[in-house]
């Protein structure tokens, strides 16, 4: 729920640190700079192709894959005006039409090889309304 004074919700603190996280990590560790942007998941969805093809067990990448679902998760609330949501430990994107989506786990069918985050923010933000003025984040 969004106040008056347009703070995040609740459930938006880890999902929202976690995309920060990675931002951070792809830029200094990968020389990846991502900013926020629709454009940006084409990128994502290679970094994770990458891990996939380099046969690098999912042990290994759990947290990084996270990192990405919650980044492409904030690129969709920043595009669509959507929110998180927290329902039993799963973080969810709720776009203003009342559709939930997933994109931690769209991360995880990405590296099984089956998903895309630049086709799961695509379809979540069509016919999105703009977004409302916000404080940045």
């Amino acid at each position: 729920m969004t106040t008056g004074q347009e703070t995040r919700p609740h459930a938006s603190a880890r999902p929202v640190r976690w995309a920060a996280d990675t931002v951070v990590t792809m830029r200094e560790g990968a020389r990846l700079r991502l900013d926020y942007s629709a454009s940006s998941l084409w990128s994502v969805d290679r970094m994770i192709d990458d891990l996939r093809r380099e046969d690098t067990p999912y042990a290994a990448v759990e947290s990084v894959l996270r990192g990405f679902g919650a980044y492409a998760g904030e690129v969709i609330v920043r595009q669509a005006d959507a929110e998180w949501w927290e329902a039993d430990g799963d973080h969810r994107i709720r776009t203003a039409e009342g559709r939930l989506w997933d994109p931690v786990d769209e991360a995880r069918r990405c590296f099984a090889g089956h998903g895309s985050l630049r086709l799961l923010c695509r379809d979540a933000t069509a016919g999105a309304p703009e977004p409302r003025n916000r404080r940045p984040r």
